[in-house]
């Protein structure tokens, strides 16, 4: 059945946040970010931003202090996190102040107002520099950037180690990468003084488990926090759960303003500062039977959450804590988990959260144990994968399997899939001296989380303290208007995914209805609907237990219809049926009322209705899967109520040449219980898949030693199109799950999960093809392969301009560095053009963007700045500087400068060599940049400089050669304005 949300979609008639009409007097916001990744923050300046006209107010970590309280954090440490930075800066983008003004242009103009002193603090940029034990802690108060750690044991590990034949090992990170909504974030906001009250609508996804998160830090209690989110949401993938920050942020503004406040995410402040995926260190090891059957694994799984533990962090982490030992059969298992902070934008739920980072490890492990056996890699996973007849299978930490038949699964997908056929293909082409590969991945795809899985970072002592937390409560309302219309609500604000769809056919199925007889409500209001702190669209429950959670509430209203209408049909309640838009009994189905007459008796005339028996006129479910039970005090927990089971196998390409990966064929088999609607589980397994191919292929959050984050635009954060994403052979096998309402499980994370490492797999097996023991970290881009393929490039032969005395500068290891070097001719001696270096008048003339230049010392000026890269353009204050002068021969030129732009910084060399017509200038120069700038500017930053450096030599050769004869052939812009009739 095709989706009916697609003609409101395809003609631009859904009405997303920010289409939504905002109340009078509407402030318009905008953020001021912090260009340091780790700074104290000494001091806000912001008068200049508040005399400019149209501009209300400017909120601060002042204002956050008198009316805000920091977020809960979800592990036992003295760490802080406040919506705006309050004394210290821990990531670059962290918002420092908000202008609000009449206009969003008044309000970004303004934040160039803003004078912020930092004082930068050594930054923290990965898991190995944070468990270094002279690391600078992001939170002193915690005194290390180890800020959890927990070890369990399941079964006996140590036993089964020591009867092994052999131990296999595996180390591997995961790194951080993010989906990327179409649609960003969207807050508006208003506070209601006589109330103390705050009315916010957002694009937020929810858990709504952070709602009293929220609540907490506008320090009121949740009920007077009504929260609204729109009908439409242009995409989430999880990471709109990431906007609750920003939901208390403009709370906030709207109550230090007294007006209502709108902010609107761009892409740059998204991918900067919104959320990622977490990045995970893990070493695993299994103990291994000569025929590659698995007896236990020791897992070290070492979690990056970036700056802050922001809710519902660490979840990545535990989130497939029941899982942990995938689709196989392994009985003895012992983990330790470790949770840092860096540097980094917070993590959050991202598409498949935590699952990828499991499976990559978990899956690059099997494939290692057939290698190092020297066995097949599809025999290693037949020969661990969970029994059928151990349905339901208890995991060794917890997890309930619940229901499928992974082998016969798994041999399905390889006969209609033609596996042989791609061997058969990989050894022609091999044969022919090209690269090419086959891998493998088994994973159990988890939805519907426990929301007690995330107590299991605390120890048993702990959550006693705490109380118990655990199930997955999910809502829905169904009711029935006085002419037989049927509504439908349901707290879960879809993103794409069909809830309209879905829940009018699983209610027009439970009454006889047509499918258009259903209207289904797909807002939310906190304040008006029924919803629990597990409401929202995540976790892949909308299937099992939102559309399952419908059906209950549609059962049971019929059920009550029944029983009032048994009298009227003469026949018991259970013999009542609903089909074709009437009501009849089953014994005599001539015996019938229409339902809409069944459905108006309790609106028109309650007085009919038997005594003791209300109307039938709404019923609102609350369901919740038996199976989720709060951890037990030996840390076993069923972390989801039901698992799916995914089978990838693909065929890879490597291009001897450029080290291109070329995905040949992919073939996804999927186990996702009962399928509601075929057509959307494509499109879902396809937007997964889409999504793993960016996160193995080419998405890359990119950050300098030094934080700054270098990948800010979809022109350095590469986000494959339709181009590069292949249409996989999608194959179903459904074993219902017996857990919830409809049988059904999740399924749009799977891919998120199972491609990654399936592509890594084949890469592995396409580079052993050719004796490389070798597969490069996420991303696997052209140029790590190519490394690897080709030997090193010999080194670059010594330039002229490098044979001067002066060494060039050190570039700084992994950061946005320009460096370059050339000469120039000038047609004056080198006294002439040493004089006018020397100038502070000539050097300002110099200097592109240079509006003013202050002598402060002995050759040491204060010069404002104005750079534009691209489209960012802003106003520096720079520090510049001439040294080791050697006159007229040699000198250093270096500056250093910061804006709400960011930072920057440079040095460079010149020597002056006298020659028959002058003078040449020879120099060498390195700089880096930060902030907005680095992130924005990314690929334009080399040939901007070079355009610097043009321009500075262009009026040196003007200031040298004296007054510029006029040019005989007029400029472009000459002669356009002539034609136009300005003669000048």
């Amino acid at each position: 059945m095709p989706r009916v949300e697609d003609a409101a979609l395809l003609t631009g008639v859904a009405r997303y946040a920010d289409d939504l009409p905002v109340k009078p007097g509407t402030l318009h916001a905008a953020i001021l970010r912090s260009p340091h990744a780790h700074a104290d923050l000494l001091g806000i300046d912001t008068a200049a931003a508040l005399a400019l006209p149209g501009v209300a107010a400017v909120v601060t970590g002042a204002e956050a202090r008198r009316f805000a309280s920091p977020f809960l954090v979800g592990i036992r440490a003295p760490m802080e996190h406040w919506c705006l930075a309050i004394d210290r800066v821990r990531h670059v983008g962290e918002p420092v102040a908000v202008v609000l003004a009449d206009s969003r242009y008044l309000a970004e103009d303004a934040l160039d107002r803003i004078e912020v002193r930092y004082r930068p603090l050594p930054p923290v940029t990965s898991i190995a520099q944070a468990l270094e034990e002279g690391s600078e802690p992001l939170h002193p108060a915690v005194g290390s950037n180890l800020v959890n750690s927990r070890s369990f044991r399941y079964g006996d590990p140590e036993a089964a180690f020591a009867r092994a034949a052999r131990t296999v090992s595996v180390e591997v990170e995961y790194p951080r990468n993010s989906c990327t909504p179409m649609e960003c974030f969207v807050v508006l906001a208003d506070y209601d003084a006589a109330e103390d009250s705050y009315e916010v609508l957002s694009n937020f996804s929810g858990p709504f488990a952070v709602h009293p998160v929220m609540a907490r830090a506008l320090n009121v209690p949740g009920s007077r926090l009504r929260l609204k989110t729109p009908s439409h949401s242009g995409g989430s993938f999880g990471n709109k759960q990431a906007v609750f920050p920003y939901v208390v942020l403009m709370g906030l503004c709207a109550r230090v303003a007294g007006r209502p406040v709108k902010w609107v995410e761009d892409r740059l402040e998204h991918l900067m500062a919104a959320t990622s995926a977490t990045a995970r260190r893990m070493r695993i090891d299994a103990a291994v039977e000569p025929a590659g059957r698995v007896l236990a694994l020791r897992m070290e799984q070492t979690e990056d959450c970036g700056a802050y533990l922001r809710a519902p962090e660490p979840a990545s982490l535990y989130r497939n804590h029941g899982n942990l030992t995938g689709a196989y059969d392994i009985p003895n298992l012992a983990v330790t988990n470790r949770i840092v902070v860096t540097n980094k934008t917070p993590t959050g739920l991202n598409r498949g959260f935590g699952g990828g980072q499991l499976y990559y490890g978990l899956e690059r492990l099997m494939n290692r144990v057939a290698a190092e056996l020297g066995l097949e890699s599809l025999d290693v996973i037949r020969c661990n994968l969970v029994a059928a007849d151990a349905m339901p299978y208890l995991t060794a930490s917890g997890g309930t399997l619940d229901s499928g038949d992974y082998r016969a699964t798994l041999e399905q997908a390889v006969r209609e899939g033609a596996l042989d056929t791609l061997k058969a293909r990989r050894d022609a082409l091999r044969a022919e001296g090209r690269i090419y590969g086959i891998g493998y991945a088994a994973v159990v795809e988890p939805s519907i989380s426990n929301m007690g899985y995330i107590t299991t970072v605390l120890t048993a002592e702990e959550r006693r303290k705490a109380g118990p937390k655990n199930g997955a409560q999910a809502t829905a309302s169904v009711a029935v208007d006085p002419t037989g219309g049927v509504s439908v609500t349901v707290a879960s604000a879809p993103q794409g995914q069909g809830h309209r769809t879905v829940l009018a056919q699983v209610v027009a199925d439970v009454f006889g209805l047509r499918f258009e007889d259903i209207r289904v409500n797909t807002d939310l209001d906190t304040g008006k609907d029924a919803w629990s702190i597990a409401s929202g669209n995540y976790s892949s429950r909308f299937a099992g237990a939102v559309a399952g959670a419908a059906q209950v509430a549609a059962t049971r209203l019929r059920g009550r219809m029944a029983a009032l209408v048994a009298g009227p049909l003469n026949c018991r309640a259970d013999d009542v049926r609903f089909a074709g838009g009437k009501v009849f009994s089953g014994a005599n189905p001539d015996n019938s009322l229409s339902f809409s007459r069944v459905a108006a008796a309790g609106h028109w005339a309650p007085g009919t209705l038997p005594d003791g028996q209300e109307a039938a006129l709404r019923e609102t479910a609350f369901w919740t899967p038996e199976p989720l039970k709060a951890p037990t005090d030996a840390d076993h927990i069923n972390s989801s109520a039901c698992y799916g089971f995914i089978f990838d196998f693909c065929g890879v390409e490597i291009d001897r040449t450029t080290g291109a990966v070329r995905i040949d064929r992919y073939v996804t088999m999927h186990d996702a219980g009962r399928l509601l609607n075929p057509l959307l589980v494509e499109g879902q397994i396809l937007g997964g898949f889409a999504h793993a191919i960016g996160t193995a292929l080419y998405e890359e959050y990119a950050y300098g030693d030094d934080g700054r984050f270098l990948s800010g635009t979809f022109a350095d954060y590469l986000v494959p199109t339709a181009c590069e994403v292949p249409v996989p052979v999608i194959l179903h096998r459904e074993s219902p799950s017996p857990v919830t309402p409809l049988g059904a499980k999740g399924v749009g994370e799977g891919n998120c999960m199972s491609t990654p490492v399936c592509l890594a797999n084949a890469v592995a097996d396409a580079l052993s093809g050719i004796a490389v023991d070798e597969v490069p970290s996420l991303p696997i881009t052209p140029a790590k392969l190519a490394a690897l393929i080709h030997p090193p490039e010999p080194p670059r032969p010594a330039s002229a301009a490098g044979s001067g005395k002066t060494s060039p500068p050190a570039a700084v290891k992994g950061g946005r560095g320009l460096t370059g070097e050339g000469s120039r001719e000038v047609p004056a001696t080198p006294e002439q053009v040493w004089a006018i270096l020397l100038d502070p008048r000539e050097l300002a003339a110099l200097l592109p963007g240079c509006e003013a230049l202050d002598l402060v010392g002995p050759n040491a000026y204060r010069a404002e700045v104005v750079v534009g890269i691209g489209p960012v353009r802003g106003r520096y204050t720079a520090e510049v500087a001439l040294s080791d002068l050697d006159a007229p021969n040699a000198l250093t030129l270096t500056g250093s400068g910061s804006s709400a732009l960011g930072t920057g910084r440079g040095t460079g060399h010149v020597r002056l060599e006298r020659t028959a017509g002058g003078t040449r200038v020879t120099y060498r120069y390195f700089a880096e940049v930060g902030g907005k700038v680095a992130a924005v500017g990314g690929r334009m930053l080399d040939s901007a400089s070079r355009l610097l450096i043009g321009q500075f030599f262009e009026k040196l050769v003007a200031r040298a050669s004296g007054p510029a004869a006029p040019s005989e052939h007029p400029s472009l812009l000459a002669r356009l304005l002539r034609l136009l009739g300005f003669n000048r």
